[in-house]
């Protein structure tokens, strides 16, 4: 067993571990079902969801499900806590939508993108060995469970409180966010689907303004979510408030914008128009003026 083996084997149960914690603290002033918080129910069935996919994934040593299977884990989720909380109401219903909404949107794009491209360059080294592959499908369990933790905790709560000027605030924020990652990723689509643009870089559009505009909406949006469930959150329910910070990190830190910045600086690495667009375009958060 080699050392990223070894990494992954801690890994899974860490993941694991932390999702039991949040499952825990989002439960609490939460609706039961059959004497189980409806919250530790939902944020188990997203592991579980995660670990049968990965059964055929592995077998098959495909990657093709990994992004469909996160997506229907969100709706899912989504859907079976909408079932099993006895009462609901307006900020439940648009949260929910929100989560649905994003969640079929970028699933289905990732889904589309992967079949035409016929692979996912991301999982080339992690598919072959099984604990690195299921670490992957473990983590993305608790993907799911910390970025939906929010609002899965405010849809299960028994607290409800009036959307008022704070969802609203929340709502812009949100669609703010989701226009900017559509955008980004359209303009990126129709960038690659030029093959006068074989080999290059983007450097138009949002892209000009941000290196990984389309991370920055992803972050926006969940922040968003935050924001339209904190109301009715307390107690330890608070710490579900989390979800846009663990994204930015694992997107920032972790399996994000690292990976893709190292690919981009082996392949563009050198040349002076893409050393001058590093210099000039944030990594993140887009520039306002050009």
């Amino acid at each position: 067993m080699n050392k990223a083996e070894k990494t992954a084997l801690v890994s899974v149960p860490i993941a694991i571990g932390i999702g039991t914690l949040v499952a825990i603290a989002g439960s609490q002033f939460g609706d039961m079902f059959n004497g189980f918080p409806v919250f530790v129910l939902v944020i188990g069935i997203a592991f579980i969801i995660q670990v049968v996919a990965f059964v055929p994934a592995y077998k098959s040593q495909t990657e093709k499900y990994y992004d469909i299977t996160g997506t229907i884990t969100y709706v899912l989720t989504t859907a079976i806590a909408l079932l099993l909380t006895e009462i609901l109401d307006i900020r439940s219903l648009l949260l929910a939508a929100l989560i649905v909404i994003w969640a079929l949107r970028l699933g289905i794009f990732l889904f589309i993108r992967v079949h035409n491209v016929g692979k996912d360059g991301r999982f080339d080294n992690l598919k072959p060995s099984f604990i690195r592959y299921l670490n992957t499908w473990v983590i993305q369990g608790l993907w799911v469970s910390f970025t939906s933790a929010a609002a899965l905790a405010a849809i299960s709560s028994k607290t409800k409180v009036d959307l008022g000027i704070v969802g609203v605030v929340g709502l812009i924020i949100w669609a703010s966010g989701f226009a900017i990652e559509i955008i980004a990723d359209s303009q990126k689509k129709k960038f690659k689907a030029n093959p006068k643009n074989i080999n290059k870089f983007i450097d138009e559009g949002l892209w000009a303004r941000s290196r990984h505009p389309n991370y920055f909406g992803e972050i926006l949006l969940w922040f968003g979510v935050s924001v339209i469930a904190f109301p009715v959150l307390q107690g330890a329910q608070l710490f579900t408030l989390i979800s846009p910070i663990f994204v930015y990190i694992l997107l920032t830190k972790g399996s994000g914008i690292p990976i893709l910045e190292k690919r981009a600086d082996k392949k563009w690495g050198g040349m002076p128009e893409y050393e001058e667009y590093k210099k000039s375009t944030p990594i993140l958060v887009p520039k306002v003026f050009q």
